[in-house]
């Protein structure tokens, strides 16, 4: 009787998406981690997965880290099937960077054909007052007319990095109660007339 029972933990699946060169690495890692890279080889996606407490519950959060420049349209349509939340980030310090989140957004809506999906948009590197190129105007603009939250973030000084991945679990999480509520109430009993 002293045999625990192993017990499946909740996963999340997130992924990262935007240009390169904008923290997206450097954000997961100081999540997963707590620790800044300043230097990292953004040539593959990477995944990483790590258990934590989400408002007292034991879950997992697996987060896939795409490398910013996926060519290959079938690759990266595959990546966004895989996701149940989205975090697309941008440098508060090249404008560009900005600009392309609506390619990003739009490439997921399109793949997954749901406006619904958990998705937050992310300003990083605000430690880099002396260099942005973005204001917050125009950017909580963007989030209002997506419909997500916006947070300005620091992978070097951790500022709202922990608050922007538990926020989006909160809404993977509140989304999947949802559907398993429908389903629920679904499953009434169906009678066949033969």
């Amino acid at each position: 009787m002293g045999k625990k029972v192993k017990q499946d933990l909740p996963l999340h699946k997130v992924i990262m998406v935007g240009s390169g060169g904008v923290g997206k690495s450097a954000l997961t890692l100081q999540f997963m981690y707590g620790d800044f890279v300043e230097e990292y080889d953004p040539t593959k996606a990477d995944s990483y997965r790590k258990k934590i407490a989400l408002d007292g519950k034991e879950c997992q959060i697996d987060i896939l880290d795409t490398a910013g420049q996926e060519e290959y349209a079938a690759i990266r349509d595959n990546y966004y099937r895989s996701g149940e939340g989205f975090i697309c980030v941008f440098s508060l310090c090249e404008f560009e960077s900005f600009h392309h989140t609506q390619d990003f957004k739009d490439q997921i809506s399109r793949v997954l054909d749901d406006d619904k999906i958990p998705f937050i948009l992310v300003g990083n590197k605000a430690d880099l007052v002396q260099n942005r190129k973005v204001n917050y105007n125009d950017a909580w603009a963007r989030a209002e007319e997506w419909n997500c939250p916006y947070f300005e973030t620091s992978a070097k000084t951790r500022l709202n990095v922990e608050e922007v991945y538990i926020v989006l679990m909160r809404k993977i999480q509140e989304r999947k109660d949802i559907f398993k509520e429908r389903e629920r109430r679904n499953k009434k009993p169906k009678c066949m007339i033969l």
